[in-house]
């Protein structure tokens, strides 16, 4: 009897423990990326960025003016963490921006823009998952992503233009990271809202905008101080290849920036204390009227095991 009471007393104290930790926001997010398989989409955002987003952006670089240009490519290296050698290093690996206009034309500029939107529909993904929105049929996530690129690409050229600004004196630094976190805060809580389909209050997206655009200033500034080693490693040993690998796990690292971001905002607006009455206002709703109805949560208890399962739609 007294080892059957000494395990029934175990039990509940564990059942008491997840009673508890359910409670908590952290618990809640990481059951939110369970539930989108967040390894696997993070694994595909990052793979997709790195193959159609990250040309498209030197590409479209290649074609702009020379002060636009540098701009882009200065924000680039800031978030990549890159500098010094290390950034002579990627620089090096692409061809010139005469090279680049030549290779591609017009033409080819278009068709890789409306390539690059494999990487917004990836997106997307991670957004309506973590929302539990029903899926839109439609040509909208087509030209929905090319909007959104372009909307990247202008953010980029204004970041990397203050960050210009920015050098000419100490005190502008932390000026400069302050206006550079608020433009990625509304870059995107507008991505949110956009790729969403506007189904989802703007007003509660904002979380979303804020939470990614803090993850990854955080991941940006610590890959400043191991990215510029493992680019410099990975050229020695296997030249254009290994800078190749050291860019793909900078986009891996920044994918589940992005899907703890997403997953984040529908918990903290789902919240039925005091945070979330205020994130949802007087309306007191998360979804616009007229949108549909979210879908249901898991029928069953979510394990380490959904993180790395592969969806349909993947």
């Amino acid at each position: 009897m007294t080892g059957r009471s000494g395990a029934g007393e175990v039990r509940g104290n564990i059942a008491r423990l997840r009673t508890w930790l359910e409670r908590l926001f952290l618990w809640r997010v990481w059951e939110r990326l369970l539930e989108i398989e967040f390894v696997d989409r993070s694994v595909a955002l990052a793979g997709k960025a790195f193959v159609s987003f990250f040309p498209l952006v030197i590409v479209v670089a290649a074609f702009m003016p020379d002060r636009i240009r540098v701009s882009i490519v200065s924000a680039i290296a800031a978030r990549l963490g890159l500098q010094g050698d290390a950034l002579s290093v990627v620089q090096a690996s692409f061809a010139s921006s005469d090279d680049l206009r030549k290779a591609t034309g017009a033409l080819g500029l278009v068709l890789m823009i409306f390539f690059a939107t494999s990487f917004t529909t990836a997106l997307q993904r991670v957004y309506v998952r973590a929302w539990r929105r029903p899926p839109h049929s439609g040509v909208d996530k087509y030209w929905r992503g090319v909007v959104w690129l372009m909307a990247m690409l202008l953010s980029l050229a204004l970041v990397g233009s203050l960050r210009g600004l920015a050098d000419e004196g100490a005190g502008l630094v932390v000026v400069w990271a302050l206006v550079a976190l608020a433009i990625n805060a509304g870059l995107w809580w507008f991505t949110a809202w956009w790729l969403l389909l506007g189904d989802v209050r703007m007003r509660v997206l904002a979380p979303t905008g804020v939470i990614t655009a803090i993850a990854l200033g955080a991941f940006a500034l610590s890959a400043s101080v191991w990215m510029p080693q493992m680019v410099a490693k990975n050229e020695a040993q296997f030249g254009f290849f290994g800078v190749a690998l050291a860019l793909v796990t900078w986009f891996s690292g920044a994918a589940i920036c992005i899907t703890i971001g997403a997953c984040a905002g529908p918990v903290l607006a789902d919240d039925t204390g005091r945070l979330g009455r205020f994130i949802r206002g007087s309306e007191g709703q998360t979804l616009n009227a007229g949108a549909a109805p979210a879908l249901p949560p898991p029928t069953r208890d979510l394990s380490l095991r959904d993180a790395f399962q592969s969806g349909e739609d993947a």
